[in-house]
């Protein structure tokens, strides 16, 4: 009888990763179509920049001219980049997060129930063995808490991670402002 639910439990539980893996494949799949989309328009958009540069290259007069055309457009380009790629990241992570999430309660309740069940079979006598067992059980339970925290902080380290990498490549297109005193006020 314990052996039938102990395969019962296994089999369920087994059941459970999969279905998780095909969820955790399906939004990294999600993402990277959405990223591979975002890559392809932000090809198109330089394409079209640059051709558009070129005319434009073409009709300059002088230096000023020159520096104008180019400086706010690289800015601008990345600016939109970075805010595409960072909602992409961030749906796939909160997806992500969700997901484990789910899985740390279901590994949970399955442990929990296993064990609830294996000490009601318990033999008589047993009894301080099984309230010891339970009380080290229940210790070890608070660790899927322990877990969660963790790849919770794994999650938010991860978005800080991406957050820097993106305001990096941003600040690499920056355009710093030119002075804008006179030659009066410079004097």
């Amino acid at each position: 009888m314990f052996q039938t639910q102990l395969n019962d439990q296994i089999a369920q539980a087994q059941a459970k990763a999969v279905e998780n893996a095909k969820n955790l494949v399906q939004v990294a799949v999600e993402s990277a179509q959405e990223l591979a989309e975002i890559n392809q328009a932000a090809a198109q958009d330089a394409l079209a920049a640059a051709q558009d540069a070129s005319s434009q290259l073409l009709a300059i007069k002088d230096a000023q001219q020159l520096a104008k055309l180019a400086q706010p457009e690289a800015a601008k380009y990345a600016a939109a980049y970075q805010a595409k790629v960072n909602k992409v990241v961030r749906n796939g992570n909160k997806e992500v997060a969700q997901v484990i999430d789910a899985s740390i309660d279901d590994a949970r309740d399955d442990l929990v129930k296993f064990v609830t069940e294996a000490t009601k079979s318990a033999p008589a006598g047993s009894e301080a063995f099984v309230s010891a067992f339970k009380t080290a059980f229940e210790s070890s339970v608070q660790q899927f808490d322990q877990v969660r925290a963790t790849a919770t902080d794994a999650f938010a380290n991860f978005e800080k991670s991406v957050d820097a990498a993106l305001a990096n490549i941003q600040g690499q297109y920056a355009v710093a402002k030119p002075a804008t005193k006179t030659r009066k006020a410079a004097n």
